[in-house]
């Protein structure tokens, strides 16, 4: 009787590990082209997949196989971009600029702050996160008006090396320290939390993408996106199609990953 109720507990957990590693396990599916596309930002509209083009100063929306649907052409080196009710928040690195785009215009979000190359927003509700590049900074406003600032340059914790993405969670904000080459998790009163992917051997984490159990980080220069738990322990290690990312999405169940150097995307499925 305690054999079969022991092969009984052994099949059950045996079962319940197969139907984690299935559910969190990403596969190569895909190369996408891009043409005359080098990608920075990547985020998602009811329209489909919009990417930064900062090369040529420019958000193109392209369809399933790569091709330029749309665009909105006149931007000073846009960077990570975030998107809520079709709208799509832009930080233009070489003007110093937010914009906030809609149905092809963009406008102008007013600060009371000088920015400095800003390279990643995101944007949740009300809230509003900016990372400064050469500030060294994150900016977090709960309400899109008042902001605090949090971070300075250094390699301690809660100090940054060129913060070029972030992310808005429901108690958390997230940041890519590229050349910290770590992530660093941050409460919302900018308080620091904790550090992931420090013993990773990262090379300049330049994009994170956060879901309520994994965050996906491009380690640009070592050409990999990497998927953490949100303790910190290393899932799994993207390679395959994968040359210089720079940013990261889940995008109808898939993972997208914008690939800078060769310009095209790599679509990845759950395994």
């Amino acid at each position: 009787m305690h054999r079969v109720i022991y092969l009984v507990a052994f099949t059950l957990l045996f079962v319940a590990c197969k139907e984690e590693e299935k559910e969190t396990s990403w596969t190569f599916s895909e190369t996408i082209g891009l043409k005359a596309i080098n990608p920075i930002g990547l985020t998602s509209t009811d329209e489909g997949i919009w990417l930064s083009d900062g090369d040529r100063n420019r958000l193109v929306l392209v369809d399933g196989d790569g091709k330029v649907v749309s665009a909105v052409d006149s931007l000073d080196r846009p960077m990570h971009i975030a998107s809520q009710d079709n709208k799509i928040y832009v930080p233009t690195y070489g003007n110093d600029q937010l914009l906030k785009i809609e149905n092809g215009l963009a406008e102008q979000i007013a600060i009371a702050d000088s920015l400095d190359a800003p390279a990643g927003i995101d944007i949740r509700g009300d809230e509003l996160a900016i990372a400064d590049f050469y500030n060294h900074r994150i900016l977090y406003s709960d309400n899109g008006k008042d902001f605090i600032s949090f971070g300075q340059q250094g390699k301690k914790d809660g100090q940054f090396y060129y913060p070029t993405d972030v992310q808005i969670t429901d108690d958390e904000i997230w940041v890519a320290d590229a050349y910290n080459n770590r992530v660093q998790i941050f409460d919302k009163s900018g308080n620091f939390k904790k550090i992931i992917g420090s013993d990773a051997k990262m090379n300049a984490a330049t994009g994170i993408f956060v879901t309520e159990t994994e965050v996906m980080v491009t380690d640009f220069e070592s050409e990999r996106v990497l998927v953490f738990d949100h303790d910190g322990n290393l899932k799994q290690e993207l390679r395959q199609g994968v040359t210089k990312p720079t940013d990261v999405i889940i995008y109808m169940g898939d993972l997208y990953i914008a690939n800078y150097r060769n310009g095209s995307m790599v679509v990845y499925k759950r395994g």
